[in-house]
């Protein structure tokens, strides 16, 4: 007779919990049914993991709630202007109306997760506007080629980086806060910009310039909305995915703890203050090619409206926190706005009430969020 090895012997309890005899298992003569799973182990099915981590992540975004108010935004101006609003035409306009603002955010957006701020970058894409121009027009005029273009372009970045890295070296070595130094800066860039056009625009603008990037279409797609839209997703890669976007967090988070991890906290704000002036630069040149001028007096508001839409797509004005995707969001509010104001004949100044309203509601929910970690 073959006996299979694997067999538990009768009487004994098999690993499941019975005999093999088929009755439960027993000690002392009394059954002991399996013990029940407690509520807190039994794995969640799919509709309660929703409910419970999901919405409840979703629920404390800033990000969300902004794009649930872009949301009513946009249905509310469709609905009351159908024949006008929700047309291709009229979105396209909207697009490239943000479009110079969203590359301005990207690089406001590493600043203040950094628990920066720069006040500057408005100035900055004026300086580097002119310097494109400049360059532009004494290489080869509005004949220019694409070899006299690529120098202004170069030379518009250059000076956006310049300016940023000189804010970040006054802001890490030197100890100066950023507030007073991208405040100098503003005006420092802006007063220079005048001096070099004597408060002139500078025109004259290469016209194969203006008719491509800031004029022409790619697949239906104005360049300009392209150029931004690649801007955007780079730097929400750099942010999410490389030590470059995390040694960012880590020093908005806590830079003293940041510094004692071996990061050198210095060098990385002088980085993501260039990165910053580099972005207002590219902006710069992107504007230039749009309006065929340099539009001095046309950026007073830009800086308060990145850092508006930063805050609004909610990154942390006391760093650590946001997403480069929040900020694509925010940036939309105030153009939205504009956009839906002048179609339906209202004052465009009631768009910085609105603005400021909605940009006050997503601070105060910011502190809130703070005030609920902090107790726990």
């Amino acid at each position: 007779m073959n006996l299979d090895k694997t067999a538990t012997p009768p009487g004994h309890p098999d690993p499941d919990g019975d005999r093999a005899d088929g009755q439960p298992a027993t000690r002392g003569g009394r059954e002991h049914p399996a013990p029940v799973p407690q509520a807190d182990q039994v794995p969640p099915d799919a509709g309660s993991f929703l409910r419970r981590v999901v919405w409840r992540r979703l629920a404390r975004s800033n990000s969300w709630w902004t794009f649930l108010v872009l949301m009513v935004l946009v249905t509310a101006f469709s609905v009351m202007r159908p024949e006008q609003f929700p047309t291709t035409f009229n979105l396209r306009n909207v697009a490239t109306d943000a479009a110079v603002l969203l590359i301005v955010g990207v690089g406001m957006t590493f600043v203040i997760i950094m628990a920066g701020i720069d006040l500057s970058v408005g100035s900055v894409l004026v300086f580097a506007g002119v310097a494109a121009a400049k360059t532009m027009t004494a290489v080869a005029g509005p004949d220019a080629g694409w070899g006299a273009i690529l120098l202004g372009v170069l030379a518009g970045l250059a000076a956006g980086a310049g300016w940023g890295a000189f804010n970040g070296f006054l802001i890490a070595k030197a100890r100066v806060p950023a507030l007073i130094v991208t405040l100098g800066s503003l005006g420092m860039a802006l007063g220079l910009a005048q001096v070099l056009t004597e408060g002139q625009d500078v025109r004259g603008v290469p016209t194969r310039f203006t008719d491509t990037i800031g004029n022409g279409r790619f697949l239906g797609v104005p360049w300009l909305v392209v150029i931004a839209l690649v801007v955007t997703v780079l730097g929400a890669l750099v942010l999410a995915t490389t030590r470059f976007g995390r040694r960012t967090y880590a020093v908005g988070s806590n830079a003293e703890a940041a510094r004692r991890a071996g990061i050198a906290v210095d060098r990385h704000m002088i980085e993501v203050y260039a990165l910053s002036g580099t972005l207002a630069g590219l902006a710069g040149v992107l504007s230039l090619a749009r309006f065929t001028t340099t539009t001095i007096g046309g950026h007073a508001n830009d800086s308060l409206g990145a850092i508006a839409a930063v805050v609004l797509g909610g990154t942390s004005l006391f760093g650590g926190i946001g997403t480069v995707v929040g900020t694509l969001i925010g940036v939309f509010i105030p153009a939205i706005l504009q956009n839906g104001f002048v179609i339906l004949g209202v004052q465009p100044f009631w768009q910085s009430v609105a603005v400021g309203a909605v940009l006050i509601a997503a601070v105060y929910a910011d502190q809130l969020r703070r005030r609920g970690r902090q107790r726990r």
